[in-house]
């Protein structure tokens, strides 16, 4: 399986240890034989949803968000809270905390390595649909409003780069090309 591409780890260092992210400084063995320096950004790996309507709509969060500097739009989301945790059970949890909503049915999309140049970071992300409507109850530090569009607009969205976060525009287009076939 392209061994000729693989690289061996050699050693491996701690450069950084916050609440999310653990920065990592690796020297590893090239193909070639040569040595060089891998640095990269652990993380616990995350949960995504997508929440559908009955009618069709899908139900977004507008928050701002301070790396990008720019609110933007996207399915709700979050990190998995403890190693181990089943992924679909923080998908829910995501959408109710960040939402309000629950839903009957879940249905796996597809996981996406969100930045395989520097991090090893999975996000899990489901479809949602038979959704009821609650009361939502975001962290102390989430300032979210939700939005709900149809889908031809959130798809309008993301070519317009309105919405420009990876795994909403992932979720969005296969869920879209889903749908037609």
């Amino acid at each position: 399986m392209n061994e000729d591409l693989m690289e061996k780890k050699l050693s491996s260092e701690s450069v950084f240890d916050g609440k999310l992210l653990h920065v990592r400084r690796d020297t590893v063995l090239l193909p070639n034989g040569h040595e060089t320096t891998r640095e990269w950004v652990a993380h616990p790996g995350a949960s995504a949803v997508l929440p559908v309507t009955e009618d069709g709509n899908v139900v977004l969060v507008r928050q701002y968000r301070y790396p990008v500097e720019r609110v933007t739009l996207e399915i709700p989301a979050g990190k998995l809270d403890v190693p181990g945790e089943d992924p679909l059970e923080c998908a829910k949890r995501e959408l109710k905390e960040e939402t309000g909503y629950t839903a009957e049915r879940y249905a796996k999309l597809f996981s996406l390595a969100t930045t395989v140049g520097f991090s090893n970071e999975w996000i899990h992300i489901y479809l949602a649909k038979g959704l009821a409507a609650g009361e939502d109850c975001p962290d102390e530090d989430e300032f979210i409003h939700v939005v709900r569009m149809p889908l031809a607009e959130a798809i309008e969205k993301v070519y317009d780069n309105t919405i420009v976060d990876g795994k909403t525009v992932t979720a969005l287009l296969m869920y879209a090309a889903k749908k037609e076939t």
